[in-house]
């Protein structure tokens, strides 16, 4: 099987829903567009969007694992985004003008022992992604089934909360891409570090619950607990569902 694009998502706002994409252009040097664009700060935070701060300032599904169970739609045109979840409906707002509706309507879902969610704050630069620089990152389909052989049951892919999903590599070939560029659609992709996995991988995308010990199921399988890779994009282009998938 020729190496191929099978699922591309976003995350507008980070750890607040995921978004399915069919198609999407990345320009070299920035976060895949509308990625992690706003994020919600907590209450122990200083953050205020004017530069790129770690995960830790914000409420993430970590800490609070309902919020796996929420997914998003953004409406380019008039920047309105859609959240549902399963216990909570539906909330469309304006997260530059209502940030404190999200706020109400999701914040509930943070446990009381936890920083509570304080303000909704957009990125000025570059996406709230989880590196220093602005990031990608790429899922390698073969891995996923790998884990759920290990499982024995089916593990839902979102739980990895990737951008761009690879099918058509051997397992697990994705840690041998660093240092390499993969030519995907039309953009390149440098590839520079593996993504160290979190607590939220172990909640259900579809009720929010804990109920897959996908950490230690890593761990004592595999010796670690990465999934995926991080990439930079270095050549602007567009990539799309089916497009190749190569590495130089």
């Amino acid at each position: 099987m020729t190496p191929q694009v099978t699922q591309l998502w976003r995350y507008p706002v980070k750890s607040h829903g995921r978004e399915a994409l069919e198609r999407v252009r990345l320009t070299a040097g920035q976060t895949l567009p509308w990625d992690r664009l706003w994020a919600v700060a907590h209450d122990n935070s200083s953050a205020d969007g004017s530069e790129w701060v770690p995960c830790q300032n914000f409420t993430i599904g970590t800490k609070a694992p309902k919020l796996a169970a929420l997914n998003a739609t953004v409406n380019e045109a008039t920047g309105l985004v859609t959240l549902t979840h399963p216990e909570l409906g539906t909330l469309e707002f304006d997260p530059d003008q209502d940030g404190e509706a999200l706020i109400a309507w999701a914040g509930g879902l943070v446990p009381k022992d936890r920083a509570q969610s304080s303000r909704l704050i957009r990125a000025r630069s570059r996406g709230f992604t989880d590196t220093e620089f602005p990031s990608v990152s790429l899922m390698n389909m073969a891995s996923h089934r790998a884990v759920e052989t290990k499982l024995e049951q089916a593990c839902e892919p979102e739980r990895w909360r990737g951008n761009i999903w690879l099918d058509g590599f051997a397992p697990w070939a994705e840690f041998d891409w660093i240092g390499k560029t993969l030519r995907i659609g039309t953009a390149r992709i440098l590839i520079r570090e593996r993504v160290v996995r979190c607590k939220h991988t172990m909640a259900s995308p579809k009720t929010g619950e804990p109920d897959i010990e996908t950490l230690s199921l890593l761990r004592e399988n595999w010796g670690h607990q990465d999934f995926g890779v991080y990439g930079e994009v270095i050549e602007t282009g567009d990539i799309r569902l089916g497009d190749t998938a190569e590495v130089l």
